[in-house]
């Protein structure tokens, strides 16, 4: 499962977005902006409170990085 950690003016967020829309993958996208309990879930899980923060099957990687998106999906999917 793929969580994206975003808030609605992160441009960096829309292009996580956007990527994984172009990849057809799905993924589930939880504003932080104004829900205090998955900005503390978010923190927790990265150590960060920028976002994006991108869940992938356990895999936190902090901000938009295609190379790491791309891996973690790879080993993800692997795994299943």
């Amino acid at each position: 499962m793929i969580t994206v950690y975003t808030t609605p003016t992160c441009p960096w967020c829309n292009s996580t977005k956007e990527f994984l829309d172009n990849k057809k993958i799905k993924y589930k996208v939880i504003d932080v902006s104004n829900n205090k309990k998955a900005a503390a879930e978010m923190v927790k899980k990265s150590g960060q409170y920028g976002v994006p923060v991108i869940d992938v099957d356990g895999n936190i990687i902090v901000g938009y990085d295609q190379e790491k998106i791309e891996q973690s999906i790879k080993k993800m999917k692997a795994h299943k």
